[in-house]
C-alpha cells in the first residue's frame, strides 16, 4: 500500500500555506512570521517528504498577495513587512495582477490536513484579527473597527487616495505664490 506521501504531490505553494496556517494555529497571538519562520515550520511538518528550495521563493514572493507577481500569481499571503507573511485575509490590499489561488485545492493536501484548511478558509472569511492590542491601547474591537478595511475587490494604493486634502487645514490662509516667493529669496 503506497504511503499518503506518494499518493499526493504536494506543491510548494500548499506546503507555504499549510506551514503559515499551522504556526497560526500554534500562535494565536501573533499576527505574522518571518519568512524564516514559515520556512523552519515547513520543514519540520515535512509534509512532502523533504524540504524544496522552492518552499522559500514561495514564502517570499511567489504566494504573496500584495506584491507584483513574479511570475506565480497566488494570494495565499500577505506581506506585513519585508521579511514577515501571514495568510491573506478577505479585504486585503491584493496586486491587480494577483488571480490566483487563495487556498490550495482539498485534493493538493494530505487527508490529514483537510481540518486546518477549512480552518483557515473560515478565518479568511471572518476577516482574522488584524492587529493583537498591546496594553494602554485600544481594545480589540476598537481596533478592527478603525483598521476594517472597505469592501471593495481592488484597494491597491487606495491609503493614496485617501491622503487628499490631508493637511489643508495648515496651508487655508497662505498664499501659495507668495509662499514660492518667500522660499526664493535670496536665491541667485
Amino acid at each position: 500500500m503506497p504511503s499518503l506521501l506518494e499518493e499526493i504531490d504536494v506543491g510548494c505553494a500548499a506546503e507555504v500555506f499549510l506551514a503559515t496556517a499551522l504556526l497560526h494555529r500554534e500562535q494565536p497571538q501573533r499576527t505574522d512570521f518571518t519568512i524564516q519562520e514559515i520556512v523552519d515550520r515547513a520543514a519540520r511538518e515535512n509534509v512532502a517528504g523533504r524540504l524544496r528550495s522552492g518552499v522559500n521563493v514561495h514564502a517570499s514572493q511567489h504566494c504573496v498577495a500584495n506584491r507584483a507577481p513574479n511570475p506565480a500569481k497566488h494570494r495565499m499571503l500577505f506581506a506585513t513587512g519585508k521579511h514577515t507573511r501571514r495568510l491573506l485575509l478577505a479585504g486585503d490590499e491584493v496586486h491587480p495582477d494577483r488571480t490566483g489561488k487563495i487556498f490550495p485545492d482539498g485534493g493538493e493536501v494530505p487527508e490529514k490536513y483537510l481540518p486546518l484548511l477549512n480552518w483557515a478558509k473560515k478565518r479568511y472569511e471572518e476577516g482574522g484579527s488584524r492587529t493583537i492590542p498591546q496594553p494602554g491601547t485600544k481594545d480589540l474591537e476598537q481596533q478592527n473597527a478603525t483598521q476594517q478595511a472597505p469592501e471593495t475587490p481592488h484597494r491597491w494604493l487606495e491609503s493614496l487616495l485617501e491622503m487628499e486634502g490631508l493637511g489643508k487645514e495648515y496651508w487655508k490662509d497662505v498664499d501659495p505664490d507668495e509662499y514660492v516667493r518667500k522660499l526664493r529669496e535670496g536665491w541667485e
